[in-house]
């Protein structure tokens, strides 16, 4: 389908149903923690990879297995070390004596989902061994191309860069990332829930909802929501304030050093869309740009120092644009 062959509200309804179930699917595994699948399930659905912070212990790999259960695709779980290679990733070639050829092993990159747990565990260089793959779709090994299946999604997650023994991420690596998720700790209600759940007891089964089919499917129909003209300019004003917050008199030019690239743009637009979809519409409303909004933005502004010394972060700022931009 093309933008001029728009979703009608039917449409747009079944295939939102259809993501409620894969929700439901992984609220039999994890408790509370709604927004974060739901962020989860809006990369997968717009084909943009995720990265999930928060300290160990919050059920960020538990969430995207659980999520790999509830598809009918490939999934492999990459745990990166200070000690892991590049070709630990992406694969490599290996010497046959007995034929004298060079034969390919893949690494576990050649899969549909790819959990990168605790990404920030592992060096620079290891970590830009997934920057081809995540952006161009493909992997070479020795001289040779190999295109990634389709879907192909990573999900990473990171510990808090505080934290002993990690390597923030570059951030042109970063930027690759459609979404960063923020987790926090669960409710008492909830934790009370987790306890009587999971405490001494197996995982409980989740039933496969999509397949390849079915993801390549709702994709197609997520570049066809209606995004009208006004909610355009609502965002581009809100990733030009980032850039030059003056003109769009607001007061933070002095806590800016970057302002969010031209992916934001796209990222905000695609996902607006994505959650419209989730939400059974088949147009975008402000409101979906403003949900997705600090997901987006806050890996893609970079504060100053004066922002710091103030104790403020992106998250700050970000709340601020959308606070403060007006709503069509």
């Amino acid at each position: 389908m093309t933008e001029n062959q728009m979703l009608d509200k039917v449409r747009a309804e079944e295939l939102s149903t259809r993501l409620e179930r894969v929700l439901n699917e992984t609220e039999k595994v994890i408790v509370g923690q709604r927004s974060m699948m739901e962020g989860l399930l809006l990369g997968l659905i717009t084909g943009g990879h995720i990265l999930l912070e928060g300290v160990p212990g919050l059920a960020k790999t538990l969430a995207v297995s659980t999520l790999a259960r509830t598809l009918d695709t490939g999934f492999r779980r990459i745990q990166f070390t200070p000690d892991l290679l590049p070709a630990d990733i992406t694969g490599t070639t290996i010497y046959n004596r007995e034929t004298g050829d060079f034969t390919v092993k893949k690494g576990p990159v050649f899969s549909n989902i790819i959990l990168a747990d605790e990404i920030n565990r592992a060096p620079a260089k290891v970590q830009s061994a997934l920057l081809e793959a995540m952006q161009e779709r493909q992997v070479t090994i020795g001289g040779e191309t190999f295109p990634l299946a389709d879907p192909f999604l990573v999900l990473a997650t990171q510990n808090p860069i505080e934290q002993e023994g990690t390597y923030p991420l570059p951030e042109a690596q970063v930027d690759r990332f459609l979404l960063k998720l923020r987790v926090g700790y669960p409710t008492r209600d909830e934790e009370k829930l987790i306890l009587e759940r999971m405490a001494g007891h197996t995982l409980p089964e989740v039933d496969r909802i999509i397949d390849p089919v079915g993801i390549r499917e709702i994709r197609d129909a997520v570049d066809t929501v209606f995004v009208d003209e006004k909610i355009k300019a609502y965002i581009l004003d809100i990733v030009f304030a980032s850039r030059e917050p003056q003109a769009a008199g607001l007061d933070l030019a002095p806590l800016i050093a970057w302002g969010a690239s031209p992916r934001a743009t796209l990222a905000l637009t695609q996902l607006s869309r994505a959650r419209a979809l989730l939400r059974g519409r088949a147009f975008v409303v402000p409101e979906d740009v403003k949900s997705v909004g600090s997901d987006v933005l806050r890996h893609r502004i970079l504060v100053t120092y004066e922002a710091e010394a103030q104790n403020l972060t992106s998250d700050d700022v970000v709340m601020e644009l959308l606070d403060n931009i007006e709503v069509p």
